[in-house]
């Protein structure tokens, strides 16, 4: 961090280097009129004239320069006195306004406020408590993005080169410290202006709008800082294969595969596309109503990326389709149903829209897609719709639609980053579940009825909580201490040791090793990675457990642990006290 530091020093040098001749004018000045006032003689008192020290033409200098003005002293000045202190004031006013235009000039400097907001932005960063991000785009899926770190209680350091993004960042009410800098975040120094090389630095997220943009960003993290972690958005194959050879820990998020893969979830694996739903917070997702996409003809409005893929995903899965574009067709896709032109009712009855079971909304202009949706239904009402959202502020419109899926590209962006953030053990999780489901088993069933008893109908939080000093402090002194912790212990109710917090244990990482649904009776270790699923309330009781040493004994002994001299030796002459099982909460 030498050269960050180096270079935000500058502002110094900058500020200095722009007054200098300004403050050396003033200096001249007033040096020849303190000078001056000192070598004309005053009025004669007693036959001898009366001359100023240096300290009162200081003084007097000093205080007409405030144009404050108390009086000739030390006694009435003589008219030659006079003459110079006319001349002196006229010429030091020139001086200031010269002086002050200097540093007006200086502020409206658009490298001097930029060098500012790199040094306060820098400060900002250093303060951060514990582990953040580096977040490169705050656009509406940063913006999202920023939000669910912000709830997480995670803080992230943000580079946004347009001015309108980061004052609207200034204005957020976020939980969490989420320091922002104008600038490219492809400049090398901006992103080590942002932490980079901080041990505390876990990940950087390449968002931006400019696809060329977030590639130069991943390469330079991954230049200068080889171990950390890298996400990148990116819409578009020939980038995605270029960042797959940047080795380990680079991980890619496509908005439209991701959908696509949904959504053949959701035709396929009904259950597992529900519980993924519910997890991740999906606006009216429910553990008691699961979406059914049905099979039959579905017809594509828009041929773009995300037309392309969702046909590929409904393709795979012996659905036919049928498309309506604008542009001509690939020879090699020619065996698709595929309609040249907008659509309208004409185009959507070629496509046969009376015998289709779904339409795809999926152009990237919002009033296309509505309007798209308002025809289909028109044509045919039983229609499964799904539309594509493109812009955020949209949000009315499209709910008031009422469509079966609405696909916001900028939400699952953030929904796909945010998770591989804090819950990167949640692709194993469904990774598992879509394999039993290949074997035939009906473990998402099972999963789910445990996760309804557990936390009920309110909305699920997920954890993941890492067995570590800083995380989980009491824990770790125990395991220290070579002493047992299962499983279960972490998750018993601090007031009643019979009863269970309203969380579920998803997943654990010990060493290299995963287990799902691990059972209550797994030892836990020191570094172990473990997935919950609960309730809020239910993590922070979980949280005083791993950082409470009274807590913790008490929810693996179920007896209560002395506190302090008097009842230590209360305990020593009663033992039997110790011996009975008692809550810490009342």
């Amino acid at each position: 961090m030498a050269e960050v530091a180096g270079d935000v020093s500058r502002v110094g040098f900058i500020v200095l280097r722009s007054i200098r001749r300004p403050i050396m004018v003033l200096l001249w000045v007033y040096s020849i009129a303190i000078v001056g006032m000192t070598l004309i003689p005053g009025i004669e008192i007693n036959g001898a004239p009366q001359y100023m020290s240096i300290f009162h033409a200081f003084y007097f200098m000093t205080y007409t320069a405030t144009t404050t003005g108390f009086g000739e002293i030390p006694v009435e000045f003589s008219d030659a006195q006079r003459i110079w202190a006319i001349v002196c004031l006229y010429v030091s006013v020139i001086a200031w306004f010269y002086a002050v235009g200097a540093i007006i000039s200086l502020f409206q400097n658009h490298y001097f406020q930029q060098a500012l907001a790199e040094k306060r932005f820098t400060r900002s960063v250093a303060r951060m408590p514990g582990d953040f991000f580096i977040l490169c785009g705050f656009g509406d899926a940063g913006s999202l993005l920023a939000r669910g770190l912000s709830d997480a209680g995670i803080s992230a350091a943000i580079i946004e080169i347009e001015p309108s993004r980061i004052q609207a960042l200034l204005l957020r009410d976020y939980r969490a410290p989420m320091p922002g800098l104008c600038a490219d975040a492809s400049v090398p120094k901006h992103l080590l202006e942002a932490g980079l090389r901080k041990k505390e630095c876990q990940a950087i997220v390449a968002m931006t709008n400019d696809e060329e943009v977030n590639l130069r960003i991943s390469a330079l993290a991954r230049l200068l800082n080889p171990e950390v972690r890298i996400i990148t958005v990116s819409k578009v194959d020939i980038y995605e294969e270029t960042l797959e050879t940047l080795g380990r820990d680079m991980h890619i998020v496509d908005p439209f595969k991701s959908f696509a893969k949904d959504l053949g979830y959701a035709i396929h694996m009904p259950t597992i596309y529900t519980l993924n739903q519910w997890m991740v917070g999906a606006a009216g997702a429910t553990l008691d109503r699961t979406l059914h996409p049905p099979r039959g003809t579905w017809i594509i409005s828009g041929y773009g990326r995300m037309g392309h893929e969702v046909h590929k995903s409904l393709v795979s899965l012996g659905i036919s389709t049928a498309v309506i574009d604008t542009h001509t067709l690939d020879e090699h896709e020619k065996q698709t149903t595929y309609i040249v032109g907008s659509t309208t009712a004409k185009t959507l009855l070629q496509a046969g829209i009376k015998d289709a079971v779904g339409i795809l909304a999926a152009t990237d202009d919002d009033g296309h897609n509505l309007g798209i949706l308002l025809n289909a239904r028109a044509l045919n009402p039983n229609l499964f719709t799904i539309v594509r959202q493109n812009k955020h502020h949209n949000e009315a419109a499209f709910a008031a639609a009422n469509a079966d899926i609405i696909m916001q590209p900028s939400l699952v962006t953030a929904r796909r980053v945010l998770y591989a953030l804090v819950a990167p053990l949640l692709k194993p999780f469904f990774g598992y579940l879509m394999d039993e489901h290949v074997k035939g088993n009906q473990s998402s069933y099972d999963i789910i009825d445990r996760l309804r008893m557990t936390i009920g109908r309110q909305q699920p939080e997920l954890l993941t909580v890492f067995v570590n000093r800083e995380k989980a402090s009491a824990l770790v002194s125990v395991l220290g201490n070579n002493e047992q912790v299962l499983l279960g212990d972490l998750v018993r109710y601090p007031g009643n040791y019979e009863k269970s917090l309203s969380t579920e244990p998803l997943a654990i990482q010990s060493g290299d090793e995963t287990i799902i649904m691990p059972g209550a009776d797994h030892p836990i270790r020191i570094d172990d990675q473990i997935l919950f699923c609960g309730t809020e309330s239910a993590h922070r009781l979980l949280d005083g457990t791993l950082n409470n040493e009274y807590i913790l004994y008490y929810a693996r002994t179920g007896k209560f642990k002395p506190r302090g001299y008097f009842m230590q030796w209360v305990v020593k002459q009663f033992p039997e006290l110790l011996n009975r099982k008692k809550s810490i909460v009342k």
